[in-house]
């Protein structure tokens, strides 16, 4: 008798361990859908200002017709990726054809003046430093939860429910890891 309720004690305290971990895994899980809500928001509010800046340059920038389209491009296809990873490449994408819009923008005096245009300058510059900060959270949430399903002992329940590793969203494009040149001598 004595012997039957130990393996009844044994076997009860292993469940608990198993929905334990169960549930950690479950709670690590939604905050990484939690983690992607936020840089989905911020990847929208980024996608709504760009036509604004766009209408704002067009009398600005007649010579600049490549520019805006490459922007509008970019938004489009950033727009309607469909995996982490085809975010990420599609994202950079737009991010660099914004910095190539920026670096062209400078050619244009009034338009640097024009107070919608500092304006939107700002909201983006804003967003993009709340994408970067959002970024940053979901891959922590990212590496938290791939260690713990890859880790003994949750590995094994991980497995036994069919947990997968989550993609990073990274940067893919060298260009943009390197840091930026400042030269103040001219």
């Amino acid at each position: 008798m004595g012997g039957f309720l130990l393996f009844i004690g044994i076997i009860v305290v292993l469940a608990f361990y198993v929905i334990s971990i169960f549930n950690s895994l479950v709670r690590l899980k939604n905050q990484i859908k939690n983690a992607w809500s936020q840089i989905d928001v911020q990847l929208k509010r980024r996608h709504d200002l760009i036509p604004n800046l766009i209408e704002t340059v067009k009398g600005y920038m007649h010579h600049e017709r490549e520019t805006l389209e490459s922007i509008t491009n970019a938004r489009s296809k950033a727009m309607s990726a469909g995996t982490i990873a085809e975010k990420s490449s599609a994202e950079a994408a737009l991010s660099q054809a914004i910095g190539r819009f920026y670096a062209v923008a400078e050619n244009y005096p009034d338009l640097k003046a024009n107070q919608n245009f500092l304006s939107l300058q700002e909201e983006l510059t804003s967003t993009e430093n709340r994408i970067a900060f959002a970024r940053q959270n979901y891959n922590d949430q990212v590496l938290f939860y791939n260690n713990k399903i890859q880790m003994f002992p949750s590995n094994i329940i991980a497995g036994m429910f069919n947990y997968t590793k989550e993609e990073f969203f990274e940067i893919e494009d060298k260009a943009q890891r390197d840091v930026p040149k400042v030269d103040f001598s001219k």
